[in-house]
């Protein structure tokens, strides 16, 4: 990616109308967040933007369900999101939400220009109504059978095998409120022909390097297939109200939230650069300018959103960056000890839910395990025996124990001050020479988005410390060489250092306690102060366990 000095990270927008499992924060947020941290730590200038997507029909559905309106729900659950990201360590510089009164304004503007730009079209068209409610459907009102896959779908896209559709396309259509078969009606709305884009589309899109080929592939697969002109605007009243006054038709309309939802990116940051004091309009230093690149993270279902019809909305408004690399990760299911796999389901139990998780447990093992299970080209199960086990054995047995016997040995036998490397050894040499290579060869997986084979670096150089303590064996070189004992523990401490530095991205909580030990100051914790060892006679702290074992 090279060494930009301001990278812009998104995080895809939840929707306000529930609680966080950890498919949600393994799919996009944790892999996010691990990137704006190592950016932050090689030294460049991150605004990390995430926010609530509070319009749309999950929202208005809970509402229904729960006799209140729209607006309580999301406020809510915003909230509770909020928690859950802050809990795990999840740190956006801002986390908006789209049912601010300025993110409506910012829609609306980029509404009417691309309406300026010829890029929509008004069209009487049929849609579904449920006469029980004397409502208008929006697609994902309507639940049915996917046409080309024949599985359980709702309006707009089918989860199992991605294609778009029209509600009306779907067999047996059903509506998501009454139950009922929904009868067609005539109704006007605006069209995005998105249609006119396929070519500069197909040219963008062939020319992205470093994309995941799961993501591209799937892009590409699509235009072949051809874009159609996609409605933009919905009957309902929870939402950005399309901004033509002078049009009749426009009455009681609002944007279809996956038009809305991704400004919020833009908006958010203008809130943010607004709140550190500057105008709002230096969003643009961001957003329109061609030495900032711009990485959206978001799980599969959101590819055909964030790779063909956002890329296709900034071409149609004319003066924005597209992005630079959509990572998607795909889905995480949920497997029992001698179960099948499961899609994670609130109905079906097979969620792990955040705000229960942070009850019981610590953030880090849970960051680590997700990372190391990141569906990065196929989808993975979490298995909760095995969380349990990579915790025991990997986390308290390899990680925590190595630092904790380094740090207490450096404490019983060297007045728990930085010992004095007086012998210079073959061993600890070839060790240094590794610590030095190591923040380059993490930082290249991490700026390939290949989180896995980054947090198994780390992992693998716990293991080298445990495996350079047992052969040099300190307890017997303290009482035959002191000096090269000296030696030995100086490249331990040298290895615990670099385990927080370069840990700190994958499992932030434990790095903080291990950085306060070695009393590391903010210039030390950059990320290639990695590769250099602490100074002789530096005091340290008081060692405490790192991780607890997990029943």
């Amino acid at each position: 990616m090279g060494s930009h000095d301001k990278v812009l990270i998104t995080a895809a927008l939840p929707y306000a109308n529930g609680n966080l499992h950890v498919g949600h924060i393994g799919g996009s947020y944790l892999p996010a967040d691990t990137y704006a941290r190592y950016c932050r730590s090689v030294g460049r200038e991150v605004l990390f933007i995430c926010g609530s997507d509070d319009h749309g029909v999950p929202a208005t559905l809970s509402a229904r369900a729960e006799g209140c309106t729209p607006r309580d729900v999301v406020h809510r659950y915003h909230d509770a999101q909020e928690r859950d990201f802050k809990g795990l360590g999840i740190r956006f510089d801002v986390y908006g939400r789209t049912s601010s009164p300025h993110h409506a304004a910012m829609s609306q503007e980029f509404f009417l220009s691309v309406n300026r730009n010829g890029f929509l079209e008004k069209r009487s068209t049929q849609q579904l109504f449920d006469a029980e409610a004397g409502i208008f459907l929006p697609d994902r009102y309507v639940r049915g059978t996917c046409p080309f896959c024949g599985q359980q779908a709702l309006g707009d896209q089918c989860e199992n095998c991605g294609k778009d559709q029209d509600a009306l396309e779907l067999i047996d259509p059903r509506s998501a409120i009454t139950g009922s078969v929904p009868e067609v009606r005539q109704t006007t709305h605006w069209y995005f022909r998105q249609d006119r884009l396929e070519d500069r589309l197909k040219e963008w899109l062939s020319a992205r390097d470093g994309w995941r080929p799961s993501v591209q592939n799937f892009a590409l697969g699509m235009l072949k297939q051809g874009l159609k002109p996609r409605a933009i605007t919905r009957d309902l009243s929870w939402g950005v109200p399309v901004p033509l006054s002078d049009d009749s038709d426009a009455g009681g309309k609002v944007l279809y939230v996956w038009f809305d939802a991704p400004i919020g990116y833009v908006t958010f940051t203008a809130d943010l650069l607004e709140q550190r004091g500057l105008p709002r309009e230096s969003y643009a230093d961001w957003w329109k300018n061609p030495d900032v690149p711009i990485y959206h993270f978001l799980g599969e279902d959101n590819i055909v959103f964030h790779a063909l019809m956002w890329p296709a909305m900034l071409m149609a408004e004319g003066t924005y960056q597209l992005p630079t690399n959509v990572v998607a990760n795909c889905f995480v299911n949920f497997q029992f000890p001698g179960k099948d796999e499961e899609k994670m389901s609130k109905s079906r139990g097979t969620a792990v839910w955040i705000h229960e998780y942070l009850r019981d447990a610590d953030p880090d093992p849970l960051r680590y395990y997700l990372t190391f299970i990141a569906p990065e080209a196929q989808r993975t199960a979490f298995k909760p025996d095995d969380l349990m086990r990579r915790n025991n054995d990997e986390l308290v047995g390899t990680m925590g124990n190595f630092v904790h016997r380094t740090l207490t040995f450096v404490a019983r036998y060297f007045g728990n001050a930085v010992p004095e490397p007086a012998v210079v050894t073959a061993e600890a040499e070839e060790m240094a020479a590794h610590l030095e290579r190591l923040p380059g060869v993490v930082g290249e997986e991490l700026d390939a988005f290949r989180f896995k084979n980054a947090v198994g670096a780390v992992m693998d150089l716990a293991r080298m410390g445990n495996r350079f303590f047992d052969y040099e064996a300190p307890w017997r070189q303290r009482k035959e060489d002191l000096g090269r004992c000296g030696t030995t523990l100086h490249t331990c401490l040298h290895i615990v250092k670099a385990l927080a530095i370069l840990g700190e991205p994958f499992m932030p909580f434990t790095s903080e306690k291990i950085m306060e030990i070695l009393g590391l100051h903010p210039g030390e914790r950059r990320w290639a102060s990695a590769a250099v060892p602490l100074q002789p006679r530096r005091s340290l702290g008081i060692a405490e366990p790192l991780f607890r074992k997990m029943e």
